[in-house]
This record gives structure tokens, C-alpha cells and sequence, in this order.
């Protein structure tokens, strides 16, 4: 019953979305196959370059005092009165209370403990800065659609009465036209990446040939489980019908990863 209010919320600002004409999460990077895909001049992509318009966000405040990430949104026209816009950071919140699921779990309303959940409309990549180098660098090379960044929260949270220090980060993403439609979007296949504390991408946390549709938290070994479809037909999109696996992923040290089914 805990999750009824993020999925209204969800619905909510979808069907938002719609009435106020905004297109389905994505962009196209290259020429598109299907009948129901055709590209419009105002979409911010240059058909020979794929370039993407983006501007930022505001600044999330991290764990690392010396570590600020800036959202990037991609420039988006509103198609009922030809007008730009872009997204905003909108936060993962947990409806388990202060103390979380038991005493001494204090998550401050995190989705997981220790990380902060952001996602957005057409966030399209992640500008990270250490504040005495000042040089900002993209998390990704090139624009993804990014579902999830987790990254380690300001707030000082609790498991079992002990602290929680998060030292790296995550992201889920569509970062690849999988299904090779023209566009990246929600129905290419969605991967789950690592990032250390320098913002340099470590691994896969799961098979990148299978994609992920939703993650459950186990406070008892601190692991986060997430759940994908076995791109087995290699279609290179998610269907009903293909297998599932389930994998776990050790939030004190993502470097140890595994399979639970």
C-alpha cells in the first residue's frame, strides 16, 4: 500500500503531460523505421548530427562536499503552442516514516538508505563537478534518457543504528536504440551502471542484454535486487513473455554482484 501514492502521482503527471502535449519520453538518433515515428522539425535534434538542445537543472548537494551534479534536461516544444521547455528534478520518495521499516533505520524518506532517487522528463545526462577542479564533465559521452540517478544523499542516514556511507553511484538508463527504431526511448532495453566517486562509469550492474523493470530493497544484507527480462530473442526490447532474472547488488561494495533467480 506504501507505493499507491508514487503511482498516482505517476499517472498524475503523465496524463499532465499529455494534456499539455508533451511527447513521449526520448529522442531520435537516427532515421526512423516505423509508420507512427516520423521525425518533427521541432524536436532539438539536427537530423545530420543527432545533436540534442539540453539546459541544466538545478544543483543536487551530495555526500561529497566537494562533488555537485547538475541534471541535464533535454529542450523540448510544446506541441499545441510551438513553446520550449524542459523537465526538473523530481525525488524517489519512501512513505515508511522516519524511522523506516524498524527502529534505529532512519532513511529520512529515501527510496533506498543512503541514496538520493532522482528522475525527470527527458533527462538526458548528468553534469558532474568537482567544485576545486572546476571542470565539469557528462557522466555519458553522448544524450541517454535516464530513468534513476541514484546518488549518496546529503542526509546523514541509519541501518541497524549505524551510519550509511554511500560511495558511489548509480544510474538507470536507455542508453542505446536497442530495438534499432530510429530513437532512444522507453522501449529499448534499460541498463544499470556504476559510477565511482570521480564520476567515472566502473561496470554493468546487471547483464546489459537484459532489461530492468523494477528493484527491491533488503535491509538485512543491505542489497538492492533487481529485476530485468532476458532479452532473449534478441529483439532488443523488453516483451511480457521473456524470461525473468533477478539480480542482487551489494550496496556497501557494488563490485559484488550476483544472481538470486
Amino acid at each position: 500500500m506504501k507505493h499507491i501514492p508514487i503511482l498516482l502521482f505517476t499517472i498524475l503527471a503523465m496524463q499532465a503531460c499529455k494534456q499539455r502535449g508533451h511527447d513521449e519520453k526520448g529522442f531520435q538518433v537516427g532515421p526512423a523505421n516505423t509508420a507512427d515515428a516520423e521525425p518533427t522539425p521541432n524536436d532539438g535534434v539536427n537530423l545530420d548530427s543527432f545533436v540534442i538542445k539540453t539546459r541544466p537543472a538545478d544543483v543536487l548537494l551530495t555526500a561529497w562536499p566537494q562533488v555537485r551534479l547538475t541534471p541535464l534536461f533535454k529542450v523540448n516544444t510544446n506541441k499545441d503552442n510551438n513553446r520550449t521547455f524542459t523537465g526538473e528534478s523530481n525525488f524517489y520518495r519512501s512513505y515508511e516514516g522516519e524511522d523506516g521499516p524498524t527502529p534505529g533505520n532512519n532513511y529520512h524518506h529515501h527510496l533506498l538508505p543512503g541514496f538520493e532517487a532522482v528522475y525527470g522528463y527527458n533527462l538526458v545526462n548528468i553534469s558532474f563537478t568537482q567544485l576545486q577542479e572546476g571542470k565539469p564533465k557528462n557522466l555519458f559521452a553522448k544524450p541517454v534518457l535516464v530513468k534513476t540517478l541514484y546518488y549518496p544523499a546529503p542526509e546523514q542516514d541509519t541501518l541497524n543504528r549505524v551510519p550509511v556511507n554511500r560511495n558511489f553511484m548509480m544510474v538507470s538508463v536507455y542508453n542505446q536504440d536497442t530495438n534499432k527504431d530510429g530513437f532512444i526511448n522507453l522501449k529499448d532495453l534499460r541498463r544499470l551502471y556504476g559510477f565511482n566517486a570521480a564520476g567515472d562509469m566502473q561496470k554493468a550492474l546487471v547483464p546489459e542484454n537484459c532489461s530492468v523493470y523494477k528493484s527491491q530493497y533488503d535491509p538485512i544484507n543491505d542489497y538492492m535486487y533487481v529485476y530485468t527480462r532476458l532479452d532473449s530473442n534478441n529483439n532488443g526490447q523488453h516483451d511480457s513473455e521473456e524470461p525473468i532474472q533477478i539480480y542482487w547488488v551489494d550496496l556497501k561494495d557494488p563490485s559484488k554482484t550476483g544472481r538470486v533467480y
